[in-house]
């Protein structure tokens, strides 16, 4: 089955330009289009989208209000995938924060879009580690968040679970990590798992945010 993408943006050259991109992928669809963030949880309900590929600002309703309103009230909820002008941008971070698990850039080139969204849609992988790693330098609360800290104590990972939790931070896939610890992708599926779980998080974006702004992966 093809991932099916909704596409939400104010500006109808970037949808246009978006959905030329992406359909011109077999295993890629373009299930729908909206114009503002007020449309998203509707047309999510109507179509079924395995992602969604938002504005991070927009003029009625953004990507973060956009993100937390659809996380909160759609069981089963797509993955999101933020678009943004400025890679280095609070509103990314927050986006991040509020439970979109990526962004993109609106400069991407053809092949990066198609690789974010595909990477996004498997959830295997965190897309652009180092800039996630940049925007927690530069806005997370470097390891003073309290909430994140008593998050992290409260989860108990093991040895092996915190171990794999610093890989995810660095970007590596199940199967660069099973290849780092010698052990099978299975049992790193397993340990990703448990530490999503723990930690109460939806994906390996989450996670790692968390990890950063408890302290316990430095971002720099």
């Amino acid at each position: 089955m093809p991932v099916r993408v909704l596409l939400v943006d104010d500006e109808p050259l970037v949808r246009a330009g978006l959905r030329a991109v992406l359909e011109a992928q077999p295993d890629i669809e373009v299930a729908g289009e909206a114009a503002d963030g007020a449309a998203v949880i509707p047309l999510v309900r109507q179509l079924r989208p395995d992602v969604v590929a938002m504005d991070v600002r927009m003029p009625l309703l953004d990507g973060i209000e956009a993100t937390r309103a659809l996380l909160r009230t759609v069981a089963d909820p797509p993955k999101i995938l933020v678009v943004t002008t400025f890679e280095n941008d609070e509103y990314v971070y927050e986006a991040l924060r509020a439970g979109a698990d990526g962004f993109l850039l609106k400069r991407a080139r053809p092949a990066e879009i198609v690789h974010a969204v595909r990477l996004i849609a498997e959830g295997e992988s965190l897309l652009f580690p180092a800039s996630v790693r940049r925007l927690a330098a530069e806005y997370g609360e470097s390891g003073g968040n309290r909430a994140a800290r008593a998050e992290l104590e409260r989860a108990r990972l093991t040895e092996r679970e915190g171990e794999v939790l610093r890989l995810m931070a660095r970007g590596l896939s199940n199967a660069e990590i099973a290849a780092r610890l010698v052990v099978g992708t299975e049992t790193v599926k397993s340990h990703v798992g448990a530490v999503l779980a723990k930690l109460g998080a939806r994906d390996r974006t989450q996670a790692v945010i968390t990890a950063y702004e408890s302290g316990f992966v430095a971002p720099g």
